[in-house]
């Protein structure tokens, strides 16, 4: 599925099933889209998750609800998926800013939501470099830990800091930063800090050893300071170079870092992306 046809599909599967409880998986599985690729495009095209948004459209509906519908405020917190009338208070409250009671009582203002309208705008002669490239397999040695994609951003930095922190720096210093969920689909992952493996070295304890399979790559150069370069080239991928280039799309499984960043696709027509 093209990317950004992919994105529409998601905001009209939300909107479908606004009063279940889904989640960004949920919605990432509707689209054939890996969590962490759909987390990552959603986030820099939208400006905000998915969580976010399925967030702030089930409390837009429930504030006009409770001013147009003679409904309860346990029955909206029941209808749009909240634990209990309090849990659904305390977000409606710093969502609209006023109390449901509150609300109903004054008739006072509420935020509106509105369903995401996704277009893509024409930009002059911006050129981005890349180029498609074939990597064989290679073998790393890794310290490794699992992490939820929902965490991820915030997880793994400290991560690394814990690593360097350890000592552990002196048997791999971080070459590659890895990220492997093959079944494309699980709500969690491995993500290895990594070098390549030595094999006239002994392992140290505690760390492993993986293979990272052949791939085809798109290769993006990233120049400038970190983080703000990296996350314009992250920005420019999802925003102008899948939309248009339709002979690339995502496929996850390995994810892989090089103090640039790398995802990998498969050698069938379908790019992975480096910088």
């Amino acid at each position: 599925m093209e990317w950004t046809e992919a994105i529409r599909e998601a905001i009209s599967y939300v909107e479908k099933h606004i009063t279940e409880d889904i989640t960004m998986y949920d919605v990432a599985d509707h689209v054939h889209i890996s969590p962490f690729y759909f987390h990552k495009g959603f986030s820099i095209l939208c400006g905000y998750s998915i969580t976010e948004y399925i967030r702030n459209r089930k409390l837009a509906l429930a504030g006009q609800e409770l001013l147009a519908e003679d409904i309860s405020v346990i029955e909206l917190a029941m209808k749009y998926g909240y634990d209990s009338p309090d849990s659904f208070t305390k977000a409606f409250t710093r969502f609209h800013g006023y109390s449901p009671s509150i609300v109903r009582r004054d008739k006072t203002m509420l935020k509106a939501f509105a369903p995401l309208q996704l277009t893509i705008s024409l930009k002059g002669g911006y050129a981005m470099d890349y180029r498609i490239t074939k990597k064989e397999a290679f073998t790393v040695l890794a310290v490794s830990r699992e992490f939820s994609y929902q965490n991820a951003k915030q997880d793994i930095p400290l991560f690394y800091q814990e690593h360097y922190a350890s000592g552990n720096g002196k048997y791999v210093c971080g070459m590659f930063g890895i990220n492997i969920d093959p079944q494309m689909g699980n709500q969690r992952f491995e993500y290895l800090i990594a070098d390549i493996y030595n094999p006239a070295i002994d392992i140290p304890k505690g760390f492993v050893v993986k293979t990272i399979p052949a791939f085809t790559w798109a290769v993006f150069p990233c120049k400038g300071a970190l983080p703000q370069a990296l996350q314009g080239v992250n920005e420019k991928i999802f925003s102008e170079w899948l939309p248009t280039l339709h002979d690339y799309e995502f496929a996850a499984g390995y994810c892989l870092s090089k103090s640039l960043i790398q995802y990998h696709l498969p050698p069938n027509s379908k790019a992975a992306i480096t910088y």
